[in-house]
């Protein structure tokens, strides 16, 4: 992810009255809608990286390759992504079986 001040442009469709409360919003702050889009994005993102569902559903992006160690510590923070990294690397074939083969030995 791109650090607080770097700016990306995105454009999107949204229901035309939740836009129109966003506005309403915006006049009584004294700001415009992109600040309140911004501030709402961004609560967003903060709440739902806080749901263990949320969590899951990233894990299995990253484990997947969806996603990439710095997507995935951007969005869950730096110990929780060593966490997961850690575990998808106990995770892989070799690790299994080479656990697998030791537990057969003993």
């Amino acid at each position: 992810m791109s650090s607080g001040s770097e700016k990306k442009r995105v454009q999107f469709r949204a229901p035309r009255g939740l836009v129109d409360r966003a506005d309403a919003l915006a006049a009584v702050f004294e700001t415009d809608r992109t600040d309140i889009l911004i501030s709402a994005l961004r609560e967003y993102l903060r709440d739902a990286a806080h749901s263990d569902e949320v969590k899951q559903e990233i894990a299995d992006a990253y484990y997947d390759d969806d996603i990439t160690f710095e997507e995935l510590k951007d969005l869950v923070g730096h110990e929780e992504a060593a966490n997961f990294r850690l575990l998808k690397t106990q995770l892989t074939d070799e690790f299994v079986d080479e656990v697998a083969e030791e537990l057969a030995d003993s």
